[in-house]
């Protein structure tokens, strides 16, 4: 398995950007367009997008967030149905947080479907706590959002 971090939206990163897209269309069901990954990719000095692949190639995990000064903000996060249940998703998240605190980040922010209890079990293990709600935050459906942060993190992975 390899992290890759994806650095600009040029014609070398189109499969890798579909495969983004194919992921996020799988998992939510609000997700990003094309043109908003390739827009976050080509304006903000501030995002990141990581690409967890297995030793084919395969895409088997994203997530797109932004450091902005000293904090990690983890935008959207998704796995591959099939590949869900793993350890993926913490493998990964251990990869953005060491990069984000490499970075300067010390602290981590996101927002999770109150629903979500795989996604909280995740994040919870990973030292992050609930620290507010955004009412109807979501919809299709309409769903309140969880805040959740973590404060202080190291470099290991």
């Amino acid at each position: 398995m390899r992290l890759e971090r994806l650095h600009d939206a040029t014609a070398g990163a189109d499969d890798d950007i579909s495969a983004i897209v194919e992921l996020e269309s799988e998992s939510f069901t609000n997700p990003w367009s094309r043109e908003t990954i390739v827009w976050e990719l080509q304006n903000s000095d501030v995002t990141r997008v990581y690409l967890l692949k297995d030793d084919a190639g395969t895409a088997l995990a994203f997530c797109v967030c932004w450091v902005v000064f000293d904090e990690l903000h983890i935008n959207t996060l998704a796995v591959k149905p099939a590949a869900r249940r793993t350890g993926l998703a913490t493998f990964l998240m251990r990869g953005v947080l060491a990069e984000a605190a490499a970075a300067g980040a010390t602290r981590a922010t996101l927002e999770v479907r109150a629903s979500n209890t795989a996604a909280l079990g995740l994040y919870t293990r990973l030292g992050f706590h609930v620290a507010a709600q955004r009412p109807r935050y979501y919809s299709q459906p309409e769903e309140d959002a969880l805040i959740l942060w973590r404060e202080g993190f190291d470099t290991s992975p």
